[in-house]
């Protein structure tokens, strides 16, 4: 009697269900342990064998990239869906940017696994703007059409405030990202004061707005 080899289909879901579980799984291992978790504790966190893990992931920076693509990837579909569900653009942006934070958590550490490499790792950070960039922009424009977000910022200055934020979060029990992260976000709902004057642009380049030396 002949045993039926499974169909292509199945197979290939099953493949798909794999490699799915371990990208959730790497996620959460490396949220918690960083990128430099070993890759045994992401295949018993995902239910598999070391087989399967290297079969889908030959390297440790393999694994790492697709996580970080594979979650890139989910905080893009998340802008949209958010706008069409959270109830107002504000509540939308802000849970986005949680979500983001999420995100950055598995972050860290990154530069480690592409050292000597750096077109690579310059190539992610690129692939990084290139996606999340225009979703923040959609939803801080939705913001501002809501009335909701009146403050003169761009999406590039949101993002790259927020990475700023967490880079401290690491370590330190007494600093609560999420407390401030939400601090920066309902700033925007108000319009900002002007900067002191030694801080102001013109000050900066040595004259006065009116063209005069001080």
């Amino acid at each position: 009697m002949t045993t039926l080899e499974p169909a292509p289909s199945r197979r290939r879901a099953d493949v798909e269900r794999n490699e799915r579980a371990l990208l959730d799984a790497a996620s959460q291992v490396f949220r918690t342990s960083g990128v430099d978790a070993t890759v045994r504790e992401v295949a018993a966190a995902a239910g598999v064998g070391m087989g399967t893990l290297y079969r889908h992931f030959p390297t440790r920076a393999d694994l790492v990239v697709a996580v970080y693509r594979h979650q890139i990837d989910e905080c893009a579909a998340a802008g949209p869906t958010l706008l069409a569900t959270a109830g107002s653009p504000f509540a939308a942006l802000h849970e986005w940017v949680h979500g983001f934070v999420d995100f950055l958590g598995t972050k860290h550490g990154l530069g480690n696994v592409w050292r000597g490499d750096a077109a690579g790792f310059s190539a992610l950070h690129q692939l990084f703007l290139d996606r999340l960039l225009p979703v923040l922009s959609s939803l801080l424009d939705a913001a501002r059409e809501s009335g909701e977000v009146v403050a003169d910022v761009s999406a590039y200055e949101v993002l790259r405030a927020v990475g700023d934020l967490v880079a401290w979060h690491v370590h330190d029990p007494d600093y609560d990202v999420r407390r401030i992260v939400t601090l920066l976000l309902t700033g925007l709902r108000q319009e900002q004061p002007a900067p002191p004057r030694e801080h102001a642009p013109e000050a900066r380049r040595g004259g006065a707005a009116d063209g005069r030396t001080p």
